[in-house]
């Protein structure tokens, strides 16, 4: 989890537990914040993750297609017998 993922999920936590300490109309307003702050969380690092695993696929098409040219050396040495 990315940091910013933690301290919003402890933000949620601590209104929900304000929310249950003083058991007053804090609990109707501190519940859908608590769950709109977790669903913008989990979007934000669901963003993240497909950025980095598109990164890293681009990676992966970029080295199938870059020609490696071995120097004699190197056949030899790549030869196993």
């Amino acid at each position: 989890m990315s940091g910013f993922t933690i301290v919003v999920g402890a933000f949620a936590l601590a209104l929900v537990v304000m929310s249950l300490t003083f058991m007053g109309g804090a609990v109707v307003v501190a519940l859908p914040v608590a769950i709109v702050a977790v669903g913008i969380a989990a979007f934000v690092d669901l963003n993240r993750r497909r950025k980095q695993a598109r990164n890293i696929h681009e990676h992966r098409e970029q080295a199938r297609t870059d020609k490696i040219e071995f120097t004699e050396r190197d056949k030899q040495t790549l030869v196993s017998e």
